[in-house]
Order: structure tokens, then sequence, then C-alpha cells
């Protein structure tokens, strides 16, 4: 096992050095000048080119780019362009309502699409089953931007039971579950649709074993065959989809926290690319890859917990 985590730990720093440098290059090679931007939109050709000086924007690519690798390694992400203030600052500011958000559309799409991809895959051809899979194909079709906006109307506009947007406390208390609530819906339906069908599909290989024949055939009662044997059996590729759902959730969180008025990394990373804020775009891009990295080594070193006949050598 310590040799596994040492060798993803390796492949972790690759990966999010591979991806500095693709998003550095890309936005290096954008067209548009930041310097342009940062010095204002009356500044002189002087004043341009002393802000571009200031910035580093004048040096070579490979030197900007070991510029911002060193201040990576000391835990600098650099200064905004247009509010020059520490990007680490910023976004500890707005991280809190990003993780907020995805976590309790987690919660929301395992509490809503696992239990019912379960019943589906008990009630397999059933009428209950072909309507639970078409509600699925419904919930995978519909873009959470036009969901959140149908909610807004209905849920606040019309009825006022839940706020318009805004988040300012955890989804835990009683005010942070109204603020939570319609984003969190709007964006963990699609993930709660793939959820149910990951969860059917794999509820359908597992209850089709010989172990559960024979559990069956000792006379153990359904609930304790489903929960014992078959649930714990059929986890592994739900906790792959968990996995890999977080790190949509948080993509998916640029657009909800737009809807919803958030202030979160995902607005802070819109409002950065229409600015050309190319220093709080690179930053802001490693701080949500590094925590989808982190949630998928995670989600590796927990398959061992559920399956022991997982090993790695």
């Amino acid at each position: 096992m310590r040799r596994y985590v040492t060798k993803r730990l390796i492949m972790m720093v690759l990966l999010l050095l591979g991806l500095t440098f693709i998003v550095f290059a890309s936005l290096y090679f954008a067209p548009g000048d930041p310097a342009e931007i940062a010095a204002g939109a009356s500044a002189t050709e002087s004043e341009i080119a002393a802000m571009r000086e200031y910035l580093g924007l004048d040096r070579p690519f490979f030197v900007q780019y070991g510029t911002y690798l060193w201040n990576l390694l000391h835990g600098d992400l650099g200064t905004s362009f247009i509010s020059r203030q520490p990007i680490l600052d910023e976004l500890l500011i707005r991280l809190p309502n990003t993780l907020n958000l995805a976590l309790s559309s987690m919660i929301l799409a395992c509490l809503i699409g696992i239990p019912l991809g379960i019943i589906a895959a008990i009630k397999k051809d059933s009428i209950l089953d072909n309507l639970l899979t078409t509600i699925s194909l419904f919930g995978i079709s519909i873009p959470n931007f036009w969901l959140g906006s149908i909610l807004i109307i209905v849920f606040c506009v019309h009825f006022h039971i839940f706020p318009t947007g805004g988040m300012s406390e955890p989804f835990w208390t009683a005010k942070g579950f109204m603020q939570a609530f319609l984003p969190s819906l709007s964006l963990g339906m699609q993930v709660a649709a793939g959820f149910m069908r990951i969860a059917r599909s794999s509820m359908l290989d597992v209850l089709g074993s010989d172990y559960i024949r024979t559990a069956r055939s000792k006379g153990l009662k359904e609930s304790r065959v489903i929960i014992r044997h078959a649930l714990k059996n059929s986890f592994i590729p739900i906790l792959t989809q968990m996995g890999t759902s977080f790190g949509g959730l948080l993509g998916g969180a640029m657009v909800t926290e737009q809807v919803f008025a958030i202030n979160g990394i995902g607005s802070y990373l819109i409002n950065a690319i229409n600015q050309r804020n190319y220093s709080a775009v690179q930053s802001t891009v490693l701080v949500i890859a590094f925590m989808f990295v982190v949630v998928n080594l995670v989600v590796d070193l927990l398959y061992g917990a559920i399956d022991p006949r997982i090993r790695y050598e």
C-alpha cells in the first residue's frame, strides 16, 4: 500500500506540473495584452510598458513559467492583475462557498440517486423501474443552468420559500440549508441521475451472482441480502462515479454560482477569464485540479477498505 501511495503521489505531481504548463502556455499565447487591462483604459503606451515590466510580462516565456513554478513551490499563487491583491487570499475567501456547494450537491445526489438505483434494480423490468429509468434520462439531459433558473422562478419568485441567491452559512445549519438547497439541487441533479444508473447497473450484476442466490437459499431476509451482501459488493463502481463526479461538480459550480449569485471560485474564475486576469486563471485552475486529483486518490485508497480482495502491489 505504501508503494502504491508513493507512486500515485508522484503521478499526481507530474499531472499537476503538466497542467500548469498547458494552462500557462494557452493563456500566454492567447490574444490580448493583460498589461493594458491592468493599466486602465486611459493609460498611455509608456504606462502600459511600465505595467508590463512590473508584471514581468516582458520576459521570455520559459522565464515567466519558471518564475511561476518557483512561486508555487513557495506557496505564492501570484498577485491579481486587477485588484493587486494576493490570489491565495482571494481564493481562500471564496473556496468555502464552492466546497459548501459541491459537498451539499454530492450528498443530495447520493441521497437521491443511490436509493432510487437500488430500488430500480430490485424491481427490474417493472413499471417502477421503467419510470425511474426515464426520470434518470431526463435528469442527465437537463442543463443545470436551466434547472436553476426554473427553480428560482418557482420557489423564490412565486412561492418565496427559498432565497434567490447568495451563500453565507454552511449547508448543515438552518440558514445554510435554505441557501444551499436550490443550488445543490440544480447542480446535483445530473450527478444523481448518473448515480441512479450506475447503482442500478451495478446492483443487477451483483444480484445475479451465485453468493446472492446462496444467501437467499439460507433463508436470510431480503433486506439483509441487499444491504450486507449486494450493496457492499456493488459499491465500488458507485464510489468511482463519486470521485469523477466531484470534478464535474467543481466545473458545474462555475455556472451554478453565476445563476445563484454565489461568491465562489467558479464565479471568480469566470470573472478572471473575462478580465484577462491570467495569473488568477492559472492559480484557480490549478487549485480546482489539485482538489480533483486528491479526491480521486482518496477514492482509490478506499477501494481496499470496501473490498479486501483488492491489493496494491
